[in-house]
């Protein structure tokens, strides 16, 4: 992976996946923690977040983690998961009738950013997750002009995901990076899945090594 302070300052990382359950919340950690080592001051994004009952946990576990990084980033719950949503779904199906406004996500992305040196933002499911009808989380990368981080699976199948991924990714010349989870299958991975990575790709990152 690459360790230059210099790769990701000032710049946005959009942290997500092949799928849902892939290690995205888990990722954001590692990279806040990491950005961090580097002298870097971490923000954080997390425009969505469905399945929320009392409180977003996920956001409300990332934003006391990033508060505990960067005592300049003075935000609540509110503005780093900007829409909470009850139902455990895609974003477009959990936000039922509420009109998203994206001028208005553009915007609190911008202020947020001016409170850290790098923003963390975490994506809902994996690049072709529905937000809007016409509109994916893919788009919405594109639309923050921002960096991709792809966390990929180990298990049987990774291949698949991760070549289809990757492949939607340039098809909208979004520049990025991906990084395996070595999660599940991990006894397999080795045998079932590398050979083939190793061969395809010229280097592999992994998270664990973040």
């Amino acid at each position: 992976m690459i360790k230059d302070k210099n790769y990701y300052l000032n710049k946005s990382l959009f942290i997500s996946a092949t799928n849902t359950d892939v290690g995205k919340t888990y990722a954001c950690k590692k990279f806040a923690k990491f950005l961090n080592s580097l002298g870097l001051k971490v923000g954080y994004f997390k425009p969505f977040e469905t399945g929320v009952k009392d409180k977003p946990l996920d956001g409300s576990a990332m934003l006391e983690l990033v508060k505990s990084l960067n005592k300049d980033f003075n935000f609540d719950i509110n503005d780093v998961v900007p829409y909470q949503f009850e139902l455990p779904a895609a974003p477009y199906v959990a936000k039922k009738d509420v009109i998203l406004d994206f001028d208005f996500l553009i915007k609190k992305k911008k202020e947020l950013e001016q409170k850290c040196d790098v923003l963390i933002i975490e994506g809902a499911g994996g690049l072709m997750v529905p937000i809007d009808k016409d509109i994916f989380i893919i788009d919405l990368i594109k639309k923050f002009q921002a960096h991709a981080i792809l966390i990929t699976p180990s298990k049987l199948g990774c291949i698949n995901d991760t070549l289809l991924s990757i492949n939607a990714l340039k098809q909208k010349n979004i520049d990025f990076d991906f990084y395996i989870n070595l999660y599940e299958d991990k006894d397999s991975f080795n045998e079932v899945s590398l050979p083939f990575l190793k061969e395809y790709f010229p280097k592999l990152n992994y998270l664990m090594e973040v």
